[in-house]
C-alpha cells in the first residue's frame, strides 16, 4: 500500500493535484491561499499565490489594485506619491499639491531646483533679471514691485551717480545741494582732502574745507593776519574796511580789550580811552 500524502491543513490527498510546500509540509492550493496569503488593502481580497503582489508600508495590493487614487491610473511600474494614506501619481500630486511657476505657469515637478520669493515660486531658469533677461539664480537681486533685478543691471537702471565720477553710488555717500557724491569723490577744492564728516564751506557751489577757504577767500584780521572766517561760533569785530578777531581786538598801546567798549582810530592803531588822552 503506498504512503499517503495528503494536504497538512485539508488532509484531502495530493496525489495528482498541485499543491506548495511551506515549511516540510504539502499544502493544497485553496488551503495554502487562505492559510498564507496576504488580504489585498483596496478590494479587502486575498492575493492568490500566482497573483502580482504589491507591498507598500505594510500594505499588500493586487497588481490591478494597486492605482492612483485620482485618475485611476496603474501605479505598479510607475512612481507615486502617498497623501493621507491616497495614492496618487506624480501628475495628480504635481496637479494637487505642487506649486506653480509664476512666469510660466507650469507645475514645479517635486525633486526639481526652484526659488521661492514673497510666497511665489519659479523654476530655477524662469526666475530672470527684468532687464537683461539673465537667470539670477542664487546671486543677490533686488526687487521693484513686481519685477526682480540682478544687481548690476539695478544698479545701472536706478542707482543714483556720483556728481563728480558718474559712476552708480552702491551704498553710502554724501549729498550735497542735492546731489550724491562718493565719499572719496566729496573732496576740497583746493587741497582735494575729502570732507565726509568734516566742516566745510562753499564758494561759487564749490566745497573747500575751512583751512582752504579761510587761505584763499577770507579777511584778514588787522592785528593776527590771520583768516576770519566766523566758522565755530566765533566772533569778530569789523571797522570801516578792517576786521579783528574778537581776542585780537585790542588797544594798540596798552593791549587793553575794546570789545564792547568805546575806541579811537589813530591812523593804522587803535587806542583806548586813557592811551588816546595821552597823546
Amino acid at each position: 500500500m503506498a504512503d499517503r500524502f495528503d494536504c497538512d491543513n485539508c488532509k484531502e490527498s495530493l496525489y495528482g493535484r498541485k499543491y506548495i510546500q511551506s515549511e516540510d509540509s504539502p499544502y493544497c492550493i485553496p488551503c495554502y491561499d487562505t492559510l498564507f496569503s496576504n488580504t489585498c488593502d483596496e478590494c479587502k481580497e486575498l492575493i492568490g499565490h500566482d497573483a502580482r503582489e504589491l507591498f507598500y508600508e505594510d500594505r499588500h495590493y493586487h497588481e490591478h489594485c494597486f492605482r492612483c487614487f485620482r485618475c485611476d491610473r496603474s501605479l505598479a511600474d510607475e512612481p507615486f506619491t502617498s497623501q493621507d494614506d491616497a495614492l496618487l501619481c506624480n501628475d495628480c500630486y504635481c496637479n494637487e499639491f505642487s506649486s506653480k511657476c509664476v512666469a510660466c505657469d507650469k507645475i514645479v515637478m517635486p525633486g526639481t531646483r526652484k526659488l521661492e520669493y514673497a510666497g511665489s515660486t519659479w523654476h530655477e531658469g524662469c526666475f530672470i533679471c527684468h532687464s537683461c533677461e539673465q537667470p539670477i539664480g542664487s546671486k543677490s537681486f533686488i526687487p521693484d514691485k513686481d519685477e526682480h533685478y540682478c544687481v548690476p543691471c539695478y544698479e545701472e537702471k536706478f542707482a543714483p551717480r556720483c556728481t563728480r565720477c558718474k559712476k552708480t553710488l552702491a551704498k553710502g555717500g554724501v549729498t550735497y545741494r542735492d546731489e550724491p557724491w562718493h565719499k572719496e569723490c566729496f573732496v576740497c577744492t583746493s587741497c582735494k582732502t575729502q570732507l565726509a564728516g568734516q566742516h566745510f564751506t562753499s564758494r561759487d557751489d564749490s566745497p573747500y574745507c575751512l583751512k582752504c577757504f579761510g587761505s584763499l577767500y577770507a579777511k584778514k584780521c588787522e592785528a593776527c593776519s590771520k583768516p576770519i572766517t566766523g566758522f565755530g561760533g566765533g566772533k569778530y569785530i569789523s571797522f570801516e574796511d578792517r576786521q579783528w578777531h574778537q581776542p585780537c581786538f585790542t588797544c594798540s598801546q596798552c593791549s587793553i580789550s575794546l570789545v564792547g567798549t568805546g575806541f579811537f582810530p589813530d591812523g593804522d592803531r587803535i587806542l583806548c580811552r586813557d592811551c588816546h588822552s595821552n597823546l
